[in-house]
Formats: C-alpha cells, sequence, structure tokens
C-alpha cells in the first residue's frame, strides 16, 4: 500500500517560520543570561585596580605616619620626617629631611637629619641572586654631642632603640652607601664657648658591603671619602675593609692638611689654656685591624704656628710661656714644624697608646729628622693580621695554662 505524501508550500514556510521564531526566542534567552556574568567579569578586576591605586596613593602617608610615630617615642629623643615618596616600578622609596633630637628638659639638640635619602634595590645585585640595597643621602647632618656621650643618664638601651629605628627603615642589606654634602660635627655645649668642630661637605662612595663581589680579595669592600674641616682643611680617607665580620677588618689610611690652627682655638683654650695666632694644622693616620687586633699610628703636625701673647692673669701667663719654651724647643728648626707621632696598637677591646715611644718621638722629630707631611705607608693589612693571629695564640697559650692552673687546684682539693 502507498501513502500519499502531499507536500504543501505554505504550510512548509509557516513551519519555516515557527522555527527560526523559536530560534530567535532561544538566543536572546541565553544573551539575557550572560550578560549579569559579563558585567560581574569585568566589575571585580575593576574593583582590584581601584583598591591598588588608591593603596598607591595612601602609601606614603600610612608610612609617614608609621616612622612619625616610632620616632616620636624613642625615650630620651624626639624626631619627624618631612616627607616619604615611594616608587614601586624602581623598587624605591625617597625620605625628605628626617630628624632625630636630643631632648634635654624643655630643649632640643640636633643629632642627625638625613637630608634627602634614596633607598633602592640594587639590581644588578639581584641579578646574582643577592637582595641588597643601596643607599644615597645628600646633604645629611650628624652631630656628635659630648655631654651625651659622657653623661650617665643616657642608656645604651636607649642609643639601641633610635639606631634599631633608624636601622629599620632599611629592611634590606646595605651594599652601596653614597653620600652628597654632608656634615658630622663634634659638639661640647657645656663648654664656653661653645666647642664646634666639624668637618662639611663630605663627599663619601662605600661600594661592595655585603660582598656581593668578593673574589680572592680579603677586604672587598672600598671606602673614599673627602671633605673640608674646620679652618678650611682639606680632608681625605681611603681604605678597604671587611664589615661582614663580627668584628671588620680594614686597612684605612686618613689625612687632614692645612687646617688655620686659629679655628682651633676654642677646643685649644678650653682644654690647654692656649691660643694661637697663626699656624697650620695637619693630622695623618694609618691603621689597620685584622682578626680583632688593631695597628697604626696619629702623627700630628703643627707649622708656622704662633701663640698670642695677651694681658692674661700671671698663672696663665706663666702657662703659655711654658708651652711657647717647650714648643720653640721640640719644633724642627728646618721646616717650623712641631711634630710627633703617636703609634697605637692591642685588642680592640683594651687599647693601649704607647706613651714613652710618643714622648720620644717627639725629641725624635726636633732634633734627628723631621716627620714629613703625608702618611708614612708603613702600616699594612697584613701586619695587624700576623700580630693579630700571634696576639690569639698567646690568648690560647694564656687560657690553656689557667684551665692547667685550675685542675690543679681541684686535684689538690680532691687529695
Amino acid at each position: 500500500m502507498h501513502v500519499a505524501v502531499i507536500k504543501n508550500p505554505k504550510i512548509d514556510l509557516a513551519f519555516e517560520k515557527c522555527s527560526v521564531y523559536d530560534n530567535t526566542f532561544t538566543m536572546k534567552d541565553e544573551s539575557k543570561k550572560r550578560k549579569p556574568y559579563k558585567k560581574k567579569r569585568f566589575t571585580v578586576p575593576i574593583i582590584i585596580i581601584v583598591i591598588l591605586v588608591l593603596f598607591r596613593i595612601f602609601l606614603p602617608y600610612i608610612v609617614k605616619n608609621y616612622v612619625n610615630g616610632v620616632l616620636a617615642d624613642i625615650p630620651g629623643y624626639y624626631g619627624q620626617v618631612k616627607d616619604i615618596d615611594i616608587s614601586l616600578i624602581r623598587g624605591a622609596y625617597v625620605i625628605d629631611s628626617l630628624y632625630l633630637n636630643t631632648v634635654k628638659g624643655e630643649s632640643q639638640i640636633p643629632l642627625i637629619n638625613l637630608g634627602i635619602a634614596d633607598i633602592s634595590i640594587e639590581w644588578k645585585s639581584l641579578i646574582k641572586g643577592k637582595i641588597v640595597s643601596e643607599i644615597e643621602m645628600t646633604r645629611p647632618q650628624f652631630n656628635y654631642v659630648f655631654e651625651d656621650q659622657a653623661a650617665d643618664t643616657v642608656a645604651e638601651a636607649d642609643v639601641e632603640v633610635w639606631t634599631k629605628a633608624l636601622t629599620d627603615l632599611v629592611p634590606i642589606d646595605i651594599n652601596n652607601l653614597k653620600i652628597i654634602d654632608g656634615k658630622a660635627s663634634f659638639l661640647q655645649i657645656e663648654a664656653d664657648p661653645n666647642i664646634d668642630l666639624y668637618i662639611e661637605n663630605i663627599d663619601l662612595i662605600a661600594t661592595n658591603l655585603r660582598n656581593v663581589d668578593r673574589g680572592d680579595a680579603e677586604l672587598p669592600s672600598e671606602l673614599h671619602a673627602t671633605a673640608i674641616s674646620i679652618g678650611e682643611g682639606q680632608v681625605k680617607l681611603d681604605g678597604k675593609m671587611d664589615i661582614v665580620k663580627e668584628i671588620p677588618d680594614m686597612d684605612i689610611g686618613f689625612s687632614l692638611e692645612n687646617a688655620t690652627v686659629t679655628a682651633l682655638n676654642d677646643f685649644t683654650n678650653y682644654y690647654a689654656g692656649i691660643d694661637f695666632a697663626r699656624g697650620n694644622f695637619n693630622l695623618y693616620s694609618e691603621f689597620a685591624i685584622a682578626e680583632g687586633f688593631l695597628t697604626g699610628y696619629i702623627k700630628p703636625l703643627l707649622k708656622d704656628s704662633k701663640l698670642i701673647e695677651k694681658e692674661d692673669k700671671f698663672l696663665e701667663k706663666l702657662w703659655e710661656g711654658f708651652v711657647g719654651f717647650f714648643k720653640f724647643i721640640l719644633k724642627n728648626q728646618g721646616n717650623n714644624t712641631l711634630a710627633t707621632k703617636v703609634p697605637i696598637e692591642g685588642d680592640l677591646n683594651a687599647l693601649e697608646t704607647k706613651i714613652l715611644p710618643t714622648v720620644l718621638n717627639v725629641f725624635k722629630n726636633a732634633f734627628i729628622s723631621a716627620y714629613k707631611g703625608d702618611t708614612d705607608n708603613t702600616v699594612t693589612f697584613e701586619d695587624a693580621e700576623a700580630k693579630g693571629k700571634s696576639n690569639t695564640t698567646k690568648s690560647d697559650r694564656k687560657e690553656e695554662r689557667r684551665q692547667k692552673r685550675a685542675e690543679r687546684k681541684a686535684e689538690k682539693k680532691k687529695n
């Protein structure tokens, strides 16, 4: 039996329209369901970005308030910071005018002002697998107040608190340090008049402090500095170090040349009761430290100097005459210099200045040969290393003898 299939073009067209119509409704329903999902997908990242931007904007203020709180709460001290700028891309932050003062009753004495301190990650060391920082300070100032160090009221714990507060600002070990136009002062404010011995225009570079590039060098870190002293003297400092050790090893040379000695009159008058009318002051020093043992010298020279003749009390005039007499007798008549060489040698925990060689060196300069105005290049790191090992051996032998005596006493008590 055959079934006849009758096709009606109108009916087929109607079915097709219904099908298309149904599909259209299906697509619209799906698009309505997707729109909320699309909104959520973009909303979350936007919120995160906004939060990060706001955090970046307010981060310097948060850090500044935190630092100011820490500085204000240090016992016996008070400090603040003017501004802090943070660069996340560079991995750095800049501290503007952080200062710390010593509080004395109602008054404050400046202790430290860091000027502009730029602290950043050292990227070339990061490539080598070392996470270290580098600091560049512009116009920092450091004041050493004699009374603060001598007073019993200043506890070591307080000093540790403020030093820790400052070092915590740099949570990463410092590898390179640069100082531009710095100033360091020694102040004695209770003297009359006040004593202010300073070194200004300090330009200093210290590199490889954390031994990132050590190699075979015994002293891998380098230090170079120049400055101007009180009396317009020329200051120079050069050396090598290894400060990673508990007791740092170093080999340092220092010179101060052609400082006008009259600028030191407040100091010399307070401590020696003498004033200078003219003259130049020079100071040379070398020292080396190895295995906790120091060897070196300090060599002061006074050239073309003359004391002030003034109407003082009888004893003051007698003292200045006494000083002037020995100054004339002990100075080298050839180049008109008064000089000596003070050797310093010994364990860092028990340094001793050798008095007899110091006195003999005065007479040596006067009557045998004048000291030259320069470092002698007679102190080397190898000298300190050899003496340090020898000193350690002696200490070991001494400790060994002490232990043997203690053992013999214990045996006698038993018997």
